[in-house]
């Protein structure tokens, strides 16, 4: 089906400009209404301008709903083919990581056996062995961190259910705020506050709410790197919203990689800083909770994460 953009396109080439054409029933009856003017006959004049005038109006009105219509259709189109695409790869991650995990606690026990055997008395007092300690050393490190790469894939993939309680957000988001703020201030970046006054409890589960404040505060953190600020903002939204904002003063993301900021093993991290899991998983999180997140990026200004939670789990829409 061709597209909107499209249809105007082709009425263009066939000498129509298609705003024209949607505006005609209006510019007839002002036409009309002119006429009759002209004519002297005010009444049918008259009635004839309110007419077009009405038209017009209602056609203006009618085109700016539609609009709103078509981008919302758009947005929901968007969030449900990137949750469908995360499932998926939920179900798949969920078994790779089972399947390594295996290997991985076989290698991880075959490298504490040999630590333990470099330090008997067959192996203790020979020259030579530093460096084969020292590879022993690498290769359980990166056991760990094999480790710590199927435990996210797991956490991406499994869908537990909530444990819904009444959250003092502000306060919750507090308590991450200065668990990240020491290592911040050693590196000059300075984290503002903006909480809302009066923000009503929200139904939420607290430490899966905790652990996305916390990776977004993290990322900032990074984002940032040195010398420079991080905004917390929390802010009600029609009475069923709460708005969750993290901003950083940091690089700011490209614009071709928003759309896949969220996608599993994306990032934009140097090779061996990140999984690309972290925002995936805070992803899968808030939509569990019935929220969204979204994101907006000014390369070289900076960066904002919004999340979108209900005040109450379940009802309404974000």
């Amino acid at each position: 089906m061709p597209s909107d953009r499209t249809d105007k396109r082709d009425d263009s080439a066939r000498g129509f400009p298609a705003d024209f054409l949607e505006y005609l029933p209006s510019v007839l009856a002002g036409g009309l209404a002119f006429g009759l003017w002209f004519h002297d006959c005010w009444v049918s004049g008259a009635v004839a301008m309110a007419a077009a005038c009405g038209s017009f109006y209602l056609r203006l009105r009618f085109g700016r709903r539609l609009g709103e219509a078509q981008e919302m259709r758009r947005s929901l189109d968007s969030q449900l083919i990137q949750s469908q695409k995360l499932a998926s790869i939920g179900e798949l991650s969920s078994g790779i990581a089972h399947e390594i995990n295996n290997p991985l606690a076989i290698i991880g026990q075959e490298t504490e056996w040999i630590r333990h055997l470099l330090q008997t008395e067959v192996f203790k007092d020979r020259e030579g062995l530093g460096e084969l300690a020292d590879s022993v050393g690498e290769i359980a490190k990166q056991v760990d961190r094999c480790k710590e790469i199927t435990h996210k894939l797991l956490d991406f993939a499994r869908k537990k259910d909530p444990l819904i309680q009444k959250v003092d957000l502000n306060r919750l988001i507090e308590d991450m705020a200065r668990l990240v703020e020491r290592e911040a201030l050693q590196r000059d970046i300075r984290i503002e506050r903006r909480y809302g006054e009066d923000l009503p409890p929200v139904s939420t589960d607290p430490p899966l709410l905790r652990q996305v404040i916390l990776n977004l505060l993290n990322n900032a953190t990074h984002a940032v790197d040195r010398n420079g600020t991080i905004l917390l903002m929390t802010q009600t939204c029609g009475g069923s919203r709460v708005d969750v904002l993290v901003s950083d003063s940091g690089c700011g993301i490209p614009e071709e990689n928003l759309e896949k900021i969220f996608d599993p093993f994306f990032t934009t991290k140097p090779p061996g800083k990140g999984t690309g899991l972290g925002l995936s998983i805070c992803h899968g999180i808030i939509t569990r909770l019935g929220g969204r997140i979204s994101v907006t990026s000014e390369v070289g200004k900076g960066t904002t994460f919004a999340v979108h939670l209900p005040l109450e789990y379940g009802k309404g829409e974000v």
